[in-house]
């Protein structure tokens, strides 16, 4: 069959541009022939196919935030059994915007940095004969560090403690604490800069130049390696956050970055046009 594909996601930018294009095509392949497959199942297809075909082993959080979300609303998804809840995440209604800086650091994911921390994480689940990281915790590990790399002890301390911080937003978010959830977005990034090491400089000073210009959080998303930043801030101080993170990649000699504003919104849809 032909498929015509056009879109606004930027590709390589760090911002699923890759889940976007699987799942929407999943999404009108499912309407157009009636197949009947749940989200749940779309999702591990679409996964399979960036797996299998493209040779990335990606997890399955952008395919089943891309199927799943809601307006307004954050996925919590655990990726054991594809269980989801939608979390109230209504940052306009209390002034705030999710400002996205993409720093045209563009990445690739396939060339290894991936791959190699997920195999990590799983060789550190072989060493300690746990399914997974969700099995594990800060205790256990310091306990077990003798029996891993110094490496391996890094990557699984960010695993351990980012599962911390997700539920912790949850709870956050529950009672719309923003301030909160902001110490928590910063303490991300400095986890997935420092333990997993796949931020890189322009993402750093998009980071750090955000929460100077007064963002209550910040932080890198996606893959890493290149992409883009999320800073959480105050709707006023949009077009301040953006001099401030303008004036830092000039003052570096980094390409001019770009920005975008988002809200949470809802997933995939399809409609047939007679």
């Amino acid at each position: 069959m032909d498929i015509l594909v056009d879109g606004s996601v930027p590709s390589g930018a760090g911002l699923s541009s890759s889940a976007a294009l699987e799942c929407s095509v999943a999404v009108g392949l499912n309407a157009l022939f009636s197949l009947e497959m749940s989200k749940q199942d779309l999702a591990r297809a679409t996964q399979k196919a960036e797996n299998d075909y493209v040779g990335m082993p990606c997890g399955i959080m952008d395919q089943s935030v891309s199927l799943m979300g809601q307006a307004g609303a954050a996925l919590l998804l655990d990726c054991r059994d594809l269980t989801t809840e939608n979390i109230p995440f209504d940052v306009a209604s209390a002034g705030l915007e999710l400002l996205i800086i993409d720093t045209q650091a563009h990445h690739a994911l396939v060339d290894g940095g991936y791959a190699e921390r997920r195999a990590a994480c799983e060789s550190v689940a072989g060493k300690l004969s746990i399914p997974s990281m969700r099995h594990l915790t800060l205790e256990v590990l310091e306990t077990n560090r003798e029996k891993l790399t110094a490496t391996e002890f890094i990557r699984a301390r960010h695993a351990v403690t980012e599962i911390a911080r997700v539920l912790e937003a949850v709870t956050a978010l529950r009672a719309s604490d923003f301030a909160t959830l902001g110490k928590l977005i910063n303490a991300s990034h400095a986890s997935l800069r420092d333990d997993y090491a796949v931020s890189c400089p322009e993402l750093d000073v998009a980071v750090d130049a955000s929460v100077a210009a007064g963002a209550m959080g910040s932080r890198m998303v996606g893959g890493g390696f290149g992409g883009s930043a999320i800073a959480l801030i105050k709707a006023s101080d949009v077009q301040k956050t953006k001099d401030a993170v303008l004036a830092a990649f000039e003052a570096k000699g980094f390409k001019k970055p770009r920005f975008f504003t988002s809200l949470p919104s809802a997933g995939a849809s399809a409609s047939l046009i007679n």
